[in-house]
């Protein structure tokens, strides 16, 4: 399945992206469930990925101390992805989980078959606790 994406202002772009081809992009390697690599991860444990039309939804379980932790599910924008090896032209994803105590915003693609997922965890509720980064590796599940 494809996606299509409407440039605002073409002067800004990189010029990969005026291209034509560019503005459909295949988001096939993205959608599906994917396991984290680390079965001893304390972040996320498995992502699910779904495309319906233009639009995209995130799932995704923590790893908690107590068992697995329902996140809660999240539309994410489409980006196009320009890093991608060998010229490939794929989907990348941002997306936000808000917890109304912290929220954790990512960006999701994937490189040689592995989904990369950044995220970015800030908290709003006065706790004290630090603002983390962190990077995790995930291969697709059944």
């Amino acid at each position: 399945m494809t996606h299509t994406f409407e440039f605002k202002q073409k002067s800004h772009l990189q010029p990969e992206l005026l291209e034509a081809a560019w503005k459909t992009l295949n988001a096939g390697k993205l959608t599906g469930r994917w396991l984290n690599t680390d079965p001893e991860t304390r972040g996320l444990a498995e992502l699910v990925i779904t495309q319906k039309g233009e639009e995209f939804s995130v799932g995704a379980v923590g790893a908690g101390s107590g068992g697995p932790i329902d996140w809660p599910i999240t539309k994410a924008k489409a980006l196009a992805n320009l890093e991608e090896e060998a010229g490939q032209r794929a989907v990348a994803l941002a997306v936000t989980f808000d917890f109304g105590y912290m929220k954790a915003e990512g960006h999701i693609r994937v490189n040689k078959g592995v989904l990369v997922i950044v995220m970015f965890h800030t908290f709003s509720d006065d706790s004290g606790r630090s603002n983390y980064v962190n990077r995790e590796f995930f291969y697709r599940g059944c």
